[in-house]
């Protein structure tokens, strides 16, 4: 079978053509980047217009570089949330028209999951169970995942998320948008313990996170006096520190617990090369493998929603009927095993 994915749900375009027996055929991505770089971050408005500018070309072109015709097809995955609404909209009309017009199904695929299960992409999966951490703009958490929609959260984060910690604090800098890669190419110029900004919650047991505090830290750091060139370097490097850090420590908890014999990191900002070091320490201190996606596949993309869309459809699950799925607000916890979604 092959199965079409189509990611929208914030400011990349994305298609993908996925086969059950040879694998990934075809990726297609257009970034967003440089129309919203000057307002400093996502639009709602613009995104959801551009996707309608670019989703079609991009499924057209990921059709051809597959050498798949549309009838070729055994369903349509789309992403469903959560994420941006008019943005999902976009892709989810687009996803749920084809599947219609093609006379197949149409499978509405959660966003987290599809990060969760990047790592199939790969010529060596992960096994099931093991723990699971994603880290995006959006969304810290630790993750059980014992199969396919068994996922316990042990822990997530209760106000920012790693990656919106490392975007604000390279806004702070006066970096370019987006500011985490900025940030961390900046952090590899600083000094290592010029600045000890604060690791919100290790003192705690458990493993949720915070990281208001570090933001509310940089700020006043910046403000103390005006950064020259060597202080914002050495600001980056205690921020991405104390970032690392605290996921580190959370994980190497989760795993000590849980003694699940594999990790999977996942989510844009498990593409930090410093997190990545770190965490592949971490995990053969604890005798437990370590999973990434390759660079491309950590950021949003169609790839993931393919290959989530071909789990879930192998085992059943299909939108029940042509109501258009779109959720801004979709915890994890509530997805289900596949039987029928709705």
């Amino acid at each position: 079978m092959r199965i079409l994915g189509i990611e929208s749900s914030c400011d990349e375009s994305a298609a993908a053509v996925y086969d059950d027996r040879l694998g990934l055929l075809s990726h297609e991505l257009f970034s967003q980047v440089d129309l919203h770089r000057v307002y400093g971050g996502v639009v709602p408005e613009l995104a959801s217009r551009d996707h309608v500018r670019r989703l079609l070309p991009l499924v057209r072109q990921a059709l051809a570089n597959a050498d798949t015709p549309a009838s070729g097809l055994a369903a349509v995955a789309y992403t469903a949330g959560p994420g941006l609404v008019g943005a999902l909209l976009t892709g989810a009309a687009l996803g749920h028209s084809l599947a219609y017009a093609l006379g197949v199904p149409a499978v509405p695929v959660h966003h987290l999951e599809g990060h969760l299960l990047a790592p199939l992409l790969e010529d060596r999966p992960p096994p099931f169970p093991h723990l699971a951490l994603l880290v995006s703009g959006g969304h810290t958490m630790l993750i059980v995942v014992r199969g396919l929609g068994q996922y316990e959260v042990l822990g997530e984060t209760r106000d920012d998320a790693a990656g919106e910690a490392f975007d604000k604090s390279a806004k702070l800098l006066g970096l370019p948008y987006p500011g985490g890669p900025e940030l961390a190419r900046l952090a590899e110029q600083g000094r290592s313990g010029v600045f000890a900004f604060p690791r919100p919650m290790l003192d705690r047991e458990g493993f949720e996170f915070s990281f208001s505090g570090l933001k509310t830290a940089v700020l006043l750091a910046v403000r103390e006096r005006e950064p020259d060139a060597q202080r914002r370097a050495d600001i980056a490097r205690g921020v991405q520190d104390a970032i690392v850090d605290t996921l580190v420590t959370k994980t190497a908890r989760a795993l000590e617990a849980t003694r699940l014999p594999a990790l999977v990191v996942a989510g844009g900002v498990s593409a930090n090369h410093a997190l990545r070091e770190a965490l592949a320490g971490a995990a053969r201190l604890h005798r437990a493998e370590i999973y990434f996606p390759r660079l491309e596949f950590c950021t949003d993309n169609a790839a993931m929603i393919a290959v989530a869309g071909m789990a879930r459809l192998q085992q059943g699950a299909t939108a029940a009927d042509l109501a258009i799925q779109a959720r801004a607000q979709w915890p994890l916890a509530t997805l289900q095993a596949p039987t029928s979604m709705r």
